[in-house]
């Protein structure tokens, strides 16, 4: 059996300094692992060294960090997440997008390739790539297209852009129409290798919708995207992959029929993964009556209050696979217009962890070890090793301070927009140190490192 590639061997990513690290005390939770109690992290040429008995560590050169009272969890990783790059490095590039994703406390991303123009040739990936070994601060995946320009027409040279190094490929931000087309690229697909993530929305059915089709929709006066748009998409696509077996992911669940679609497939025996974002399991379209499109406006958008039950149910049984941010960068000018005509999307990277901590852990409706365990789960359904504190692995670390309370964007953002679907709340629960690939990729103003032992 082929061993799974570690996230800093097979992502791209600006290789530095790999100081040895004791986070002395921390109470260190790894549900995978099945780790619970406070130890001393030991992080020595950029693995797990050791576990050690509180306060028992001999730190010898290694930097300390006193973290009784903190936790430590497997660093997160995200499996779709908008660079913008080439083209909009007004809204997001490499360095400040893994700068959002190191504050957050992720050890790994993967970027989408509807970027302008899109990346859609193995010379696109190896640029962006090239890239990423001089300015991510956390190791970076990029995707292909399926399609020559997202075009639907014809699929790119799959073959060819997997030795380039593409992670997998997606579409996202449009479905693939056709389903001759796509059950070409699952043909394709099953000889090359790379997971194929879709973005389910049939065009037909959602028209010109500006928010979730339902009461609200038809209060405000907006035209709705109904929910059978999403759902109907997943089931023909699952389809052709049982036809083909070959492998789908499908991107940001919103809505109780797609979480049925999925369920059902999967005991036809399809191999299909799926994800939901934070805001899709925070929120509903209740909100969307603020009007507010640079927080509210996503697509999929915001569901009903019955869509967001199953969105839980989903991730706590285990139909939905993963957290997923789909972290999308805006212009102010792209987002401070009426809602009609402002631009889809939300950034995601540096809220998720406290978002979900503050709005479903603190309340009881999730378990904090589901949620570190979900926040992780996107890095094997890409073929990539889980990120874990089990020693002898990659280390991947996140030190969260969990009564800490913050006030989202009153420091400002790593990310270069400001479109934050929890902009000016207080959160509870912050990141104070990441660690990727065995470096320090982000601290916490306020938090000092190398704290004596």
């Amino acid at each position: 059996m082929t061993e799974v590639p570690g996230i800093a061997e097979a992502l791209a990513f600006r290789e530095g300094d790999r100081g040895d690290l004791v986070l002395r005390g921390a109470s260190v939770l790894d549900p995978v692992a099945g780790i619970d109690a406070p130890h001393d992290v030991v992080i020595r040429d950029g693995r797990i060294a050791e576990l050690a008995a509180p306060g028992a560590a001999d730190a010898g050169d290694a930097e300390v960090v006193d973290a009784e009272g903190l936790h430590a969890f497997p660093a997160f990783f995200d499996p779709h997440v908008h660079l913008r790059t080439p083209g909009r490095e007004d809204e997001e590039d490499v360095e400040t997008g893994t700068r959002a994703a190191a504050a957050g406390g992720y050890c790994g991303i993967l970027a989408m390739a509807n970027t302008e123009p899109t990346v859609s040739t193995a010379a696109d990936v190896e640029a962006l790539r090239e890239r990423a070994r001089t300015e991510a601060s956390v190791p970076a995946g990029f995707l292909a297209t399926v399609t020559g320009g997202m075009r639907g027409e014809e699929l790119t040279e799959m073959a060819e852009l997997r030795d380039a190094g593409a992670a997998g490929f997606s579409d996202d931000g449009l479905p693939v129409r056709s389903a001759r087309v796509l059950r070409r690229a699952l043909q394709y697909q099953r000889l090359c290798g790379g997971v194929i993530a879709l973005h389910e929305e049939d065009p037909e059915l959602s028209g010109d919708g500006v928010m979730h089709e339902g009461p609200v929709s038809a209060a405000l006066g907006l035209t709705g995207i109904p929910s059978v748009s999403e759902s109907t998409m997943i089931a023909r696509d699952a389809a052709l992959a049982g036809y083909e077996e070959a492998r789908i992911h499908v991107q940001h669940l919103s809505a109780r029929e797609s979480v049925a679609a999925i369920a059902a497939a999967r005991e036809a025996g399809v191999s299909v993964s799926c994800e939901a974002t934070p805001h899709h399991l925070c929120l509903t379209d209740e909100a969307v009556r603020t009007l507010d499109a640079s927080r509210f406006k996503m697509n999929p958008p915001l569901r009903s209050e019955d869509d967001r039950q199953a969105l839980l149910a989903g991730l706590r049984d285990g139909t939905i696979d993963c957290v997923a941010t789909d972290h999308a960068p805006h212009s102010a000018d792209e987002k401070e217009v009426p809602f009609e005509q402002a631009a889809m999307g939300v950034t995601g990277l540096e809220t998720a962890f406290s978002a979900l901590y503050t709005d479903l852990v603190l309340p009881g409706v999730l378990e904090l070890g589901l949620v570190v365990e979900k926040l992780g789960a996107g890095a094997p359904l890409f073929d990539l090793a889980r990120p874990s504190l089990a020693p002898g692995g990659e280390a991947n670390v996140v030190l969260c301070d969990l009564e800490t309370e913050w006030t989202v964007g009153e420091d400002g953002y790593e990310s270069r927009s400001r479109n934050s679907w929890c902009a000016g709340r207080t959160l509870r629960g912050r990141v104070l140190v990441t660690v990727a690939a065995g470096q320090v990729a982000y601290r916490q103003r306020n938090f000092a490192l190398g704290v004596a032992s």
